[in-house]
């Protein structure tokens, strides 16, 4: 077993064949990398402790424990990939759900695309990937039974690889949401410093209901065409303007009255701050539904019924759906105001309940938030790990025009959810949410 390969093939080098500079190197190498990677993360840690960052603290708690359990689950690969060798199973159930067809010229030049590619690869890792397995069963002990393994040692390898790459973007894209949802929520400190600097001892005025900016934006009039402008309004105000100063300054009293009536002067945009962070906590995390739905998509990618269309088309479109919605709640407070009142003395107050959510849930939007960042982290991993593996010309990644076009819907789904989606649910989820106070 020191190296010979049964079916008359070159020999391969086991660990004990190998000089032991090259194990230090290699081992070094890794060691230092994993070394810096969690260093890196305690320092940020640290950092957001000092900050009184909670919330983006256990968040970050979240994604290394994300990192751990893909790390468990590439170790198990490792570990079990000698004895997936040993299942057998007959050849005519490998012919069957597969995500490129098996016969035919494009399979060919498919297979010959990957060979060469797989050739590059394994000169660089391959030769790692039976080290915890006690050098992996041989593929001739089913062939010997007139059978095939259950999952070969380069699907087992691929597989590694994917896993990699799902990490890297989880960790990536985790990142750039939370930066875009900071970044969103930084005109909003202007609005409050005016806010603060402003004087409230003034006289209360009576004004019609209309002469408010609030009321002018969002309320144009009662009836079945006026609706369809409503909606139609909130779907393109989530893309060029998800909260302007009107929305946050009214939502915010809205907020104070209600929460902390008497301290006008509450810092909203602060506990704003913190409300987005709690948010992020919860988003950023794969739950096991999650998981069941990343199960799914693998179970049904399968040549021909085209479903890596869906899994990026569907989540987008949910998105316009969610934004839509949040922006159209804004419109909702509006005409509430303005069909119990003809005058108002003083400042404009609204009154959000849960009966403006879907099923009387807000939970339920951030549920579907979650879902679409999920989903999009999924495609964009998915796309960067066919294009490593297996080429872009491969059958699985598809015609590549729908492949790049998969691709910018994912990457403006997450911007967009980031940007605007994500703290436009903070900002107006906050009044029914005492729990938050």
């Amino acid at each position: 077993m020191a190296g010979g390969a049964g079916g008359g093939g070159a020999a391969e080098i086991t660990l004990e064949r190998t000089p032991t500079w090259i194990v230090a190197s290699v081992c070094s190498v890794i060691v230092l990398i994993s070394l810096f990677f969690e260093r890196l993360l305690h320092r940020l840690g640290k950092r957001l402790t000092k900050g009184r960052r909670k919330p983006l603290y256990e968040a970050l708690l979240k994604v290394k424990e994300e990192l751990m359990l893909l790390g468990f689950i590439s170790l198990l690969l490792t570990v079990f990939q000698g004895a997936t060798q040993k299942i057998c199973v007959r050849e005519s159930l490998m012919q069957h759900l597969l995500p490129c067809p098996r016969n035919g010229a494009g399979a060919a030049k498919s297979v010959q695309h990957y060979a060469a590619g797989a050739t590059v690869f394994t000169g660089v890792v391959g030769s790692t990937r039976r080290l915890l397995a006690g050098g992996g069963a041989s593929s001739d002990y089913c062939l010997n039974k007139g059978k095939v393994p259950i999952l070969s040692i380069q699907a087992i390898h691929q597989l590694h690889i994917f896993i990699f790459v799902l990490a890297a973007t989880h960790v990536i894209l985790s990142a750039i949401t939370i930066i875009l949802g900071i970044t969103q929520t930084r005109k909003w400190k202007h609005w409050e410093d005016k806010i603060q600097q402003s004087d409230d001892n003034g006289p209360q005025m009576v004004r019609h209901v209309q002469e408010f900016k609030f009321i002018k934006k969002h309320f144009k009039g009662h009836g079945r065409r006026w609706e369809i402008f409503g909606w139609l309004r909130s779907f393109f105000k989530q893309f060029y303007g998800s909260v302007t100063e009107e929305d946050y300054t009214t939502l915010r009293l809205g907020f104070v009255m209600k929460h902390s009536k008497g301290h006008l002067k509450f810092n909203f945009y602060n506990y704003m701050n913190r409300a987005l962070e709690g948010d992020f906590k919860k988003v950023v995390g794969i739950s096991w539904y999650l998981w069941a739905m990343l199960m799914i998509f693998l179970l049904l990618n399968v040549h021909g019924w085209h479903v890596y269309i869906w899994i990026s088309i569907a989540p987008f479109i949910l998105l316009l759906l969610v934004g839509s919605k949040l922006e159209h709640i804004i419109t909702e407070l509006a005409i509430d105001v303005a069909q119990k009142n003809t005058a108002i003395e003083g400042e404009l107050v609204v009154a959000l309940s849960d009966e403006f959510f879907w099923f009387h849930r807000p939970k339920l939007v951030l549920l579907l938030i979650h879902i679409i960042l999920f989903q999009n982290a999924f495609e964009i991993a998915f796309f960067f790990w066919l294009l490593v593996t297996y080429g872009f010309k491969s059958c699985i990644m598809g015609k590549p025009a729908y492949a790049i076009a998969r691709l910018v819907i994912s990457v403006i789904g997450q911007l967009l959810c980031g940007y605007s989606t994500l703290p436009l649910y903070a900002l107006i989820s906050q009044f029914v949410q005492e729990s938050h106070v």
